[in-house]
């Protein structure tokens, strides 16, 4: 029996016999590691949950660097999923240099990219679902979709979301819940569920007029002769994170009482085990079995987390499964009257270099990108430095795109979204279309240029601080902290709305920010309807090619106290 502890003894002998620390050569590495291996688990019971999430339109495998901070607050602090690097390595006991602690850290992340090669890719995913079905039968599996699948690369949005609704039915998923997937327009959306064979399950979903539910929020199956209800949950704030004229008629929120009956009425209808399928977020998925009762598992998305294995939070299950097809999460139950009496659980890290890609699934990406595949491996530059997104405060990618924005607008400041999507490219690869519309691409892409004052700034740092920070996770709403170029400033967590943003500094001219005088401001994703000024890829992709090699970015213009 291979177990996950079997897994991490492998990765520590390697390392005991090689030395390797990161410099292992990549062929040699990977000889030490096969599909076989990832696959083996202690099966348990009589039901199989198999969890994606956060595929932010990527089918081909990817390189993503995890995040070097992710700070929580209050009774969040210091627990999974706010632990990075050591931290993380040690809590779930996870030796340095391992391809799990690749997988799940930025730990030496160059060298042990290197080594160990990009993850993802949905024909190697779609290698590891047939393997379990395989393994366990059709009748004990469960796949499920926790969404922002359709949106986030180039071919999603000149498909209008095609390219990854039919790719992804090929994986035969048993039902899926959204967010990002609203940006593509209610009528849109609307029009892929009605070509959909599974289930598109949303019950905290109503419209403006009567509070009736716009989707379905609950499907019972049965699997391995036990009755399994799947209740949806779409991101709650979506109308505050995205536009809300994208869907005017319809009313979000996390809706705790409705999820209470969601539940009571799917345990009055038989079902033994009750799952969640959520794009709540991490710690909002932490609290939500404290205040609603009968939940059994919890695979939760949005925030991009991944856990090695499902966390306890009373008699419920929560286990969080990455993003950009880096992982499957997998969680086995038994059950024995009517409850969930054991388990077993694990995220499966999608090593494409060693997982063989299923030859149904390459052929149909092959397919779906053919038209658009010239342009998107199309090179506008190339990257001396690491670019990447993740980061409480910044990434690279970010920063090198407000340094554009202020370039190609002619600004002084320049904002940026905290967007948690997008891939990374390592020192010294091309940057190519493809690589660009993984940070940039979406419905609402235009670059505005205004007026603003040093007290707005505040305010609006202010208020994206208390949607990260703010103790209670029912009211955090999503996203990192929204990026800044040409200011720096202090921030404190861990204090009150109007107490975090200090010290804001114009680094042009090094002095502060003043409450009343104006600056010029760039910035994109505005959720306001009408905004004018050309699209952020365009933009960017201007840049870039002007640049033409892009140096390795730095930023210490923000200072983060007491976490």
């Amino acid at each position: 029996m291979f177990t996950r502890r079997d897994f991490l003894q492998w990765a520590a002998v390697t390392a005991s016999i090689t030395g390797f620390s990161g410099s292992l050569t990549k062929v040699a590495a990977q000889q030490k590691l096969t599909q076989d291996d990832l696959l083996k688990f202690d099966s348990k019971g009589q039901v199989t949950l198999l969890h994606v999430t956060d595929i932010h339109g990527q089918l081909k495998p990817l390189y993503f660097r995890p995040p070097s901070e992710n700070y929580g607050v209050g009774a969040f602090e210091g627990i999974p999923p706010h632990l990075v690097a050591e931290d993380f390595l040690k809590h779930f006991n996870i030796d340095n240099g391992t391809p799990l602690a690749y997988a799940h850290t930025m730990v030496d992340y160059v060298n042990m990219a290197k080594t160990y090669g990009r993850l993802g890719g949905l024909d190697r995913t779609a290698t590891l679902i047939k393997a379990i079905r395989g393994d366990r039968g059709d009748d004990k599996v469960l796949l499920l979709d926790g969404g922002d699948t359709w949106q986030g690369s180039y071919t999603s949005l000149k498909t209008n979301g095609q390219d990854m609704v039919d790719c992804m039915a090929m994986l035969k998923p048993d039902a899926m819940v959204g967010h990002w997937e609203f940006t593509f327009g209610a009528e849109r959306v609307l029009e892929i569920i009605d070509q959909m064979d599974y289930p598109f399950l949303a019950g905290n979903i109503v419209d403006n007029d009567f509070e009736e539910p716009v989707f379905e929020s609950t499907k019972i199956f049965e699997k391995g002769g036990v009755k399994v209800a799947v209740i949806g949950q779409a991101m709650p704030y979506t109308p505050i994170a995205n536009p809300r004229w994208m869907f005017p008629e319809w009313s979000f929120g996390i809706r705790p009482e409705v999820l209470q009956e969601n539940v009571d009425k799917a345990r009055a209808a038989g079902a033994e085990v009750v799952v969640l399928l959520s794009h709540n977020g991490f710690d909002v998925d932490q609290k939500l079995p404290t205040v609603v009762s009968g939940i059994d598992v919890i695979l939760t998305g949005h925030t991009h987390d991944a856990v090695p294995e499902a966390i306890r939070i009373g008699t419920t299950l929560v286990l969080s499964s990455g993003s950009h097809g880096k992982f499957l999460g997998r969680i086995d139950l038994e059950i024995k009257g009517g409850k969930v009496v054991d388990y077993n659980s694990t995220l499966i890290p999608v090593f494409s270099d060693i997982i063989e890609a299923d030859t149904e699934m390459a052929a149909k990406i092959d397919d779906v990108r053919a038209p658009y595949e010239a342009e998107c491996q199309r090179v506008i530059g190339k990257s001396e430095g690491l670019l990447y997104r993740r980061g409480n405060f910044n990434g690279t990618w970010d920063d090198l795109i407000c340094q554009g924005l202020i370039e190609e607008r002619d600004a002084e400041i320049s904002l940026s979204p905290g967007f948690r999507w997008g891939t990374t490219l390592l020192p010294g690869q091309d940057i190519t279309i493809d690589d660009l519309y993984t940070q940039t691409s979406m419905n609402y892409p235009s670059v505005y240029r205004l007026e603003m004052t040093g007290e707005t700034l505040n305010n609006i740092l202010e208020d994206v601080c208390d949607n990260l920070f703010n103790k209670d996770p029912f009211l955090q709403q999503g996203g990192d902290m929204v990026r800044v170029g040409g200011m720096g400033y202090t921030v404190r967590p861990k204090e009150e709305i109007g107490s975090r943003i200090s010290d804001m500094v114009h680094l042009k001219t090094g002095e502060p920010i003043e409450a009343s005088k104006s600056y010029v401001v760039a910035g994109w994703a505005s959720v306001n309807e009408g905004t004018q000024g050309p699209a952020i890829y365009d933009l960017m992709e201007t840049y870039i090619t002007r640049l033409k090699s892009i140096p390795q970015l730095e930023n210490n213009t923000i200072k983060v106290v007491g976490m």
